[in-house]
């Protein structure tokens, strides 16, 4: 189980085709910090499917990727890839 999986589980109950969430709702969907590299890199963000960004798995597995990465208003947009 993956420390991730929280954030997995709530886009799959969500429903909905475009989830934008704030690193602070991440946070406490997760439970727990997020790494200091969410705050600082967008490639921390990468819809990686293969690599050092396991944590890619959580949005991609629950058929999500995300876009619109904002650092400055620490904001990310998860969209159905379907």
């Amino acid at each position: 189980m993956s420390k991730y999986d929280p954030l997995k589980i709530h886009l799959i109950d969500s429903q909905e085709m475009v989830v934008t969430l704030s690193f602070a709702q991440i946070e406490r969907i997760l439970d727990t910090d997020l790494p200091q590299s969410a705050f600082r890199h967008n490639a921390w963000w990468a819809n990686e499917t293969e690599g050092t960004h396991t944590h890619s798995n959580s949005w991609m597995d629950a058929g999500y990727r995300t876009e619109n990465v904002n650092l400055n208003s620490t904001t990310v947009t998860f969209r159905e890839s379907n």
